[in-house]
């Protein structure tokens, strides 16, 4: 059942005994006095259904340091030694100088009841609620689109090293796997004399080109065997972690692998393959974690953080933690669903959303066409096909007529695929060594949302438009440090936890940018001093 906070003071009390010691404006005394305002218990009630039970501990206890756990990048223990220990955190949470903090186990606890209810992020949703209720966002309609890299929990692991976890995590997992294992998954032993009982590398001539490829082989058709002595169908129609562990050793098993030299795949020979997939899983502890290249020259291992930020405030409005990959994770899908849904812009007009060229896709202004929205963001450059020659933008396109007209002259019938062809125009056109090198002359391709990009990019020339993007797009590198400053590295495993850890971070973030701006909470109103 629910807990409920003692509404009587304590004799020792550390807020009556040394509250006034607090930082005036700091979140320790900004929870002291208003925690049971920002989160009542009822804001929780709906995680504890039955009446029945020992009592948890009170929900703006738990609430209070979860804010503060996520604020200074602490673990589940380091912050119930905080809680224990150290006195702000005890006026914070409203404990007494000799009360004793919780398990921590109840922190896990609680976070799993969070992600299992309707609303996961109502602390950040909460804290945004305030944002509302102060007013500083009224007839603010900029917000700023980034998205930062966050490093992963978890180390790297090869393809050795996978394929032997994941036959491992199958046999925890799946029952009767541990007898198919010895039956079917022999080869690894007769190559290394190693079974998957041992957690180590296998002890190899690892400078010996042929003996990791046997080790390679024997791996592959050991998962092979395996996969193939399982009921498959029903395990994965059962779900659960048996099904995960399969459908990963599965994935694991093909993601890296190639046939071997000379072989055409059907002689179970096989070596690591010379490219790297495109999602590739990077680790059997943490399979959500991915290769990440944030710039050419950056790359990391872990997940993307996106987010919507107010420019003028640096106040951050929606948030969201994904995949690093695939093109449902990229800063233009997730930005577009996360301004467009962002509430604090429900009613408003006038929205101007700023972003970097990450943002220029086709899709993401048809959205904010849609809506009559202005986009403020840096335009996809429109590349030449020889150096120095004629870009897209020096062919006139006409949407009404479906035509497209070369730097020349030459009109072509656009057609429905998008598709405009010069063809042989192009053999005695003056023009031909500044428009393409190709002997059948150029083949123009339009996306589908050409026109809206043209029409972008020419606007983005203007002055204004550069003088308000140069003027509020860096503010969004302000909140994006605040972020993770002391925090690159997510605490947990998957993108779930670690999204609602983001969540947690920001609206800690949140609560201490708006006590900066001069939050009070008088006769029942949230408002800025």
């Amino acid at each position: 059942m629910q807990g409920e906070a003692d509404r009587q003071r304590d004799l020792l009390d550390v807020e009556s005994l040394a509250g006034h010691l607090l930082p005036a404006g700091s979140v320790f005394a900004f929870l002291a006095e208003h925690r049971d305002a920002l989160f009542p218990p009822e804001l929780f009630t709906d995680l504890f259904p039955s009446g029945r039970g020992r009592p948890s501990i009170p929900p703006e206890v738990i609430a209070s340091v979860l804010v503060l756990q996520s604020l200074h990048g602490y673990s589940d223990r380091e912050a119930v030694d905080a809680l224990t220990f150290d006195l702000r955190w005890k006026a914070a949470c409203g404990y007494a100088v000799d009360a004793s903090g919780f398990h921590p186990s109840t922190l896990t606890y609680w976070r799993k009841q969070l992600a299992a209810s309707e609303r996961p992020q109502r602390i950040f949703e909460v804290v945004r609620e305030v944002i509302t209720a102060t007013g500083v966002l009224a007839g603010k309609t900029r917000r700023a689109l980034d998205s930062t890299v966050l490093d992963d929990a978890v180390a790297r692991q090869d393809t050795v090293t996978q394929l032997i976890a994941s036959i491992r995590r199958v046999t925890r997992e799946v029952d009767g796997a541990p007898t198919l294992v010895s039956a079917h998954c022999t080869r690894l032993a007769v190559v290394t004399g190693q079974d998957y009982t041992a957690t180590g590398k296998p002890r190899i001539a690892w400078d010996d080109h042929d003996a990791r490829e046997d080790l390679v082989t024997a791996l592959v058709n050991d998962a092979a065997a395996l996969l193939g002595a399982l009921d498959t169908d029903a395990i994965e129609a059962a779900g659960g972690k048996p099904a995960e562990a399969i459908a990963l050793l599965a994935l694991v098993a093909g993601q890296d692998v190639e046939p071997a030299q000379g072989s055409d795949g059907t002689d179970g020979r096989w070596r690591i393959a010379r490219k790297t997939a495109p999602d590739r899983v990077i680790s059997t502890v943490d399979p959500d974690a991915r290769h990440a290249h944030k710039t050419r020259q950056r790359r990391q291992d872990g997940f993307k953080a996106h987010v919507v930020i107010e420019p003028d405030t640096g106040l951050m409005t929606k948030v969201a933690l994904t995949k690093t990959n695939g093109s449902q994770n990229s800063d233009a899908a997730v930005g577009a669903d996360l301004v467009t849904t962002d509430p604090t812009l429900a009613d408003a007009t006038d929205v101007q959303v700023l972003g970097d060229s990450a943002y220029a896709s086709g899709p993401m202004l048809a959205t904010l066409a849609g809506r009559n929205w202005e986009p403020v963001v840096k335009p996809w450059p429109s590349r030449p096909a020889v150096e120095d020659g004629f870009t897209l933008d020096d062919f006139t396109h006409d949407s009404a007529a479906a035509t497209l007209t070369c730097p020349a002259g030459i009109t072509r019938r656009v057609s429905t695929k998008g598709t405009a062809t010069f063809g042989a125009a192009c053999s005695s056109c003056p023009l031909h060594a500044r428009c393409t090198t190709a002997a059948t002359g150029r083949k123009v391709s339009l996306g589908e949302h050409h026109q809206l990009q043209r029409e972008h990019r020419a606007r983005a020339e203007h002055p204004d438009f550069q003088a308000v993007y140069r003027q509020h797009r860096p503010m969004v590198e302000r909140s994006i440090a605040w972020l993770t400053r002391g925090n690159r590295r997510v605490p947990y495993r998957g993108v779930v936890k670690n999204n609602a850890w983001l969540h947690h971070r920001s609206a800690a973030l949140n609560l201490r940018r708006l006590l900066a701006l001069g939050l009070t909470h008088q006769d029942g109103a949230w408002a800025l001093t």
